[in-house]
């Protein structure tokens, strides 16, 4: 969400009504579903009692929200789930989203409900310093191992959220995000750079053997082996007819193309290196 301001709705929850909203469960949280506001009705969040409203985004906001998105679902490993204003009960007086988060596929045995984020993005624009550090420490409180903010007023930069300091610890340029949830590390400056994105999101796939991505390998070694036939019938002084090459050029088996880079060394002719028994 981008812009948040307070008000707009409803009075502020006091302390006997967060006490109220505390519901049994693990560790003393209501069940992440179990929401203050209405989902997808209202632009309401409440966070540690304060009511604010999520606005729609100006575009620093709302293009870095886009890139966030095609990145981080670039890269999720099997198994996970990229949601993005996933809104979640972080606790008896918070209900809020985050950007863009990652949980566990299917359903938590142990709640009957979803499972919770583990990794949580969030871009900062015009949210006041103060929310979206209560933010990172509410949802931690809650469980999620790990948060991450994109500043995009003043120095762009990524920082991580430090439990211990209780305070957002920018990334250096060179630092890589590594988590279970993802298939191949992330780099930080792909969530702050379109062209770096793409090319973490491509490393990605190749990781998780996209059918698509090995197509365009398996293209490409045909290509190259194809390419090759040619130049050993060339150094040979073999002619080549354009029939010739272009069945050879054409050809995407690879397993045929090695047998005619074997028989590129020894045959007399091109028409020898490309007949099948």
């Amino acid at each position: 969400m981008d812009e948040k301001h307070t008000g707009h709705g409803f009075e502020a929850l006091g302390a006997s009504g967060a006490s109220a909203l505390r519901l049994p469960g693990r560790a003393d949280l209501p069940p992440l579903d179990d929401h203050l506001v209405e989902p997808e009705v209202t632009r309401d969040e409440v966070l540690r009692g304060r009511p604010i409203v999520a606005h729609p985004a100006l575009p620093d906001h709302g293009d870095e929200h886009s890139e966030l998105d095609f990145v981080v679902r670039g890269l999720v490993a099997p198994g996970y789930q990229v949601s993005t204003d996933l809104l979640t009960r972080v606790g008896g007086d918070s209900d809020f989203a985050s950007d863009s988060s990652v949980r566990k596929k299917g359903m938590d045995p142990a709640t009957g409900s979803r499972y919770l984020e583990e990794i949580a993005f969030e871009v900062v624009s015009t949210q006041s310093e103060r929310d979206v550090a209560e933010k990172a420490d509410e949802m931690h409180g809650r469980g999620v191992r790990r948060l991450f903010a994109i500043f995009v007023k003043g120095p762009r930069r990524v920082c991580e959220w430090s439990p211990k300091s209780r305070r957002w610890i920018p990334l250096d340029a060179g630092a890589r995000i590594e988590d279970p949830c993802l298939v191949t590390p992330l780099a930080a400056s792909a969530l702050l750079d379109p062209a770096l994105a793409d090319n973490a999101v491509v490393e990605a796939l190749k990781a998780k053997r996209n059918p698509e991505i090995l197509k365009l390998e398996a293209a490409v070694e045909a290509k190259g082996t194809a390419m090759a036939i040619l130049k050993v019938l060339e150094a040979r002084g073999i002619l080549v007819s354009q029939d010739q090459r272009e069945q050879i050029l054409r050809c995407s088996d690879l397993a045929r193309l090695s047998r005619w880079v074997v028989r590129a060394s020894s045959a007399t002719s091109a028409e020898e290196v490309t007949i099948e028994p």
